[in-house]
Order: C-alpha cells, then structure tokens, then sequence
C-alpha cells in the first residue's frame, strides 16, 4: 500500500506511475477520489472533536449543577448533550465509513514504479540489460524438447499426475525426482553460503499474510483459496517469509535480514494456453527456492543489484544461456517499483524461459504489514523489501534436459555432479513411455 505522500506531496509522480502502467484516465482519477475521501475524512474528524469537546465541557456543567441543587438546568443541559451524543454518534460511523473507503481506494493502487522503469504496454517492451549466448547448445535437427525426454528417459510422468490431480501436477520419477532434489540441495547451499537464514515455512497463509504482500486483492484468481478454513495455498515463499516480520519493528542493526526457503508453489495460471503450457512451461504446482531481503531504505537499491548478482551466478553455474531484462511499466508486477527478470534459453523448443524475477518493492509492502525499522532515538519508519527466485525449478529442470542431451544420455553440469552421485543421466530402459 502506498504512503500519504504519494497522494499528496508526490501527486505528479504517481500519476506518471499509473499512466507508465498503462492505466485508463478513469482509473487513474481514483488518486483524487482518494484525495476527496481524505478531505471529508478530516472534516468530519474535525467536527466529531468540536462536538465531543462540547460534550465534555456541558457534562461537567451538568455535573456542577446537580452538586448545586440545580436539577432543573442540568436536565436541560442534559437533553442538549443527548443530542449532542446522538450527532457524534452519526459523525463517528460517518468517519468509520470514509476510512473504510479510503483503505478500499488505496489497496487498489500499485506500486509507484522506479524512475529508470521503462515504458511498454508487455513483455515484448522490457528492456534487454544483459545476454550471454556464450553457452547456447547446437543440437541436432531431431533433438527432443523437455516433455519428450522425460518421457524417453523415465524423469516426469505427467499422465499419472492428470489422473491422480490433474493438469499441471505432474510426478517426478527416478532420476528426475533426485534432480529435483540436487537442483533444491543446490540453490539453499548457495543462499546459506552468502549469508541467507533457511527456512522452512507453511503452506498455507492466512488472508492477512496474503493482502501484506500484495498478492491479494490484485492475484485473488490466481490464489488457490480453502474457503472452509479461510486460508491461500502459496504463490511463492515470499508470502510466509516476509510476513515472519509483520506488524513488527527492527532494529536498525538487525538489518539485512536476509532469509531463504524451499517451496512447493501454487498457481491457477489462468488463461494459459497452447505450446506455453506444455510439458513443464507452465505449472500449477511447481518448486521454487526464494530469497527475502529487509533493508534500510537508504541502500535498498544497492542490495537489489547484489540480489541480481547473486542469482545471476546460479544460471551461470549451471552453465546456462541466460538473459537479464529490466521490466516495462506494462509487465511490473502490482507491488513492485523494479523488477529484473532472468530467462534461460531451452534449445530445442528453441524459446526463452524466465525462471526468476528480483524485485524492490520499497515500502510498499512493509506499509501494508506494518513492518518498520528504529535506529537509535529516531522516529521509527518503514522498512523496505526485496525478493527474488533463487529459482524456480520447472525451466531450469526442462533446459538441463533439452540443452545436455546426447542420444542415450544427458549430461549434467558439474555443479551438480557431487548432489547427484554421477555426472550423466542415463537412459533407463524401464523408463514409462
């Protein structure tokens, strides 16, 4: 949620924010609509007060006068008070409603995006930063994508998982589960090694957690939701490892708090269709290990680029192809002011696969969950959050696969060789067809 600045001492440049994210005219006069209700919020704050000050003061006359024998003109005064007491009454569920309403309005505004975010209505807009192709495969005319050698090989059994759940669930089999299991080993060795805490968190959240993240109300359709138990399956780890710290405030020496964890992740992904869904592209059910960060405000920025330093050495320790894009205005996510996306190329579906996005999302996060950080005698303030996929596992697992493969085998990446115990998966005759 965003700070009151932004409604008023930084109108211009949220205007700009909306309109850099593509908003409508009409959806950007909710700024003034919010203004509106904040001017009437105060007005009618002010006239409570007024109102519950003449209260206060008649009361004590009323008192006075039946000390005094004067029963008469204190139950004057004491009808004059009722009414009084009835107009509060009206003015206090008066200012119960504008608040309500303002925190209606302003859940529903995004993040204010980062200056250097560039301007574009998808993904075909983002802005290239980075491309290594150093490492791009050259694979034989029949190469086999993803789904085909998992089949061939005995790795993912997708048909069981449609039958036992449905599409998208898919059961990972033999090597392919202890790939799964190297490819998880690997990435929470690596953030403990660069001074990450693991974690390992629910699954489920309740509404408070979801709504403090932003996931909710913007990703409401995308959450899978237990209505009985009013709880959300997890998108991602972020949700439960920045909420560890909501309506909570830091010392300013604790800070980077700097967490990771290992998840199952869950999405509707509605409207997915065709080639992008096949295989692993697109998965309701899927693992992903995350990094949280809690900073100062004054170096968030810094640990951004640190963060995108940090997965970017993953991809290139898998010996990937990978690309680094900064987000258009038109393709940033609702809570974030800056997103950096990292996509590997899976060679023979002959494609570009994101399987990370790190993200600032300054205050806009800790506002919503009360997440604030206190240096000495200061006024407390708020903190600002970051996080990143230190990654998703789907894309990763399907250009291991397509980029290594040779006819009756598919090499692996030395960083792997000692989480798998060999150096090569090879073609398991037994393997489902």
């Amino acid at each position: 949620m965003l700070e009151p600045k932004y409604l008023l001492e930084e109108k211009d440049r949220l205007t700009e924010s909306l309109t850099k994210r593509n908003y409508s005219s009409e959806q950007i006069e909710v700024v003034e609509e919010i203004n509106n209700v904040d001017r009437l919020r105060k007005d009618t704050q002010t006239q409570a007060d007024e109102l519950k000050a003449k209260f206060n003061k008649l009361s004590s006359e009323i008192g006075q006068l039946y000390k005094s024998g004067k029963r008469d003109e204190a139950e004057i005064l004491k009808e004059k008070n009722l009414v009084l007491k009835d107009k509060i009454k009206f003015l206090n569920e008066k200012l119960k409603n504008t608040e309500t309403k303002k925190e209606e309005l302003l859940i529903s505004l995004p993040n204010v995006l980062h200056s250097s975010v560039p301007s574009g209505k998808g993904e075909k807009e983002n802005e290239l930063v980075k491309e290594e192709k150093s490492l791009m495969p050259k694979l034989k005319n029949d190469a086999l994508p993803h789904w085909d050698l998992a089949a061939k090989f005995g790795l993912i059994d997708f048909e069981t998982g449609a039958k036992v759940t449905g599409s998208g669930f898919p059961f990972y089999r033999g090597e392919g589960a202890r790939l799964q299991r190297a490819l998880i080993s690997f990435f929470l060795d690596e953030g403990r090694k660069h001074g990450y805490t693991e974690f390992q968190t629910p699954l489920l959240v309740n509404e408070a957690s979801a709504r403090g993240t932003g996931q909710l109300p913007d990703k409401d359709g995308q959450m899978y939701h237990a209505e009985r138990d009013d709880l959300y399956l997890i998108p991602t780890a972020e949700v439960p490892l920045t909420n560890i710290y909501r309506a909570e405030t830091l010392k300013e020496e604790q800070l980077p708090v700097k967490l990771t964890g290992y998840t199952p992740c869950f999405r509707r992904e509605a409207g997915s269709y065709g080639s992008d869904v096949k295989g692993l592209n697109r998965l309701h059910q899927f693992d992903k290990v995350e990094i949280v960060q809690i900073v100062s405000p004054d170096n968030s920025y810094d640990t951004l680029k640190q963060m995108v330093e940090y997965v970017e050495s993953l991809i290139v320790k898998l010996e990937l192809p990978y690309r680094i894009l900064r987000l258009c205005g038109g393709d940033t996510s609702f809570a974030s002011a800056l997103t950096y996306d990292f996509e590997i190329f899976s060679a023979a579906q002959k494609k570009w696969l994101e399987v990370s996005s790190v993200s600032n999302f300054e205050s806009f996060q800790s506002n919503r969950m009360n997440l604030k950080v206190k240096s000495g005698e200061n006024k407390p303030h708020l903190a600002h959050t970051l996080n990143g996929s230190a990654l998703a596992l789907p894309r990763v697992f399907a250009a291991l696969l397509e980029n290594n493969q040779k006819e009756n085998k598919i090499i692996l990446p030395k960083v792997l060789h000692n989480y798998m115990g060999a150096t090569e998966i090879q073609l398991d005759e037994t393997a489902i067809d």
